[in-house]
């Protein structure tokens, strides 16, 4: 009974837990971030293009 209270008590494994929480938002952060930047990214250099094709 004293083992089970004990593992009721424990929160190292709760802090680990957190953690791996916090870093898997992060990451989706990252990469929505990185999706979006690369599209805005991807119309200009589109509209740069143009405008040289259109320059020639």
């Amino acid at each position: 009974m004293e083992l089970i209270r004990q593992f009721i008590r424990d929160e190292e494994g709760v802090t680990a837990i957190e953690y791996g929480l916090i870093a898997a938002l992060i990451a989706v952060v990252i990469i929505a971030s990185v999706q979006l930047v690369g599209t805005n990214l991807q119309g200009v250099f589109g509209a740069v293009s143009a405008a040289l094709a259109g320059a020639l």
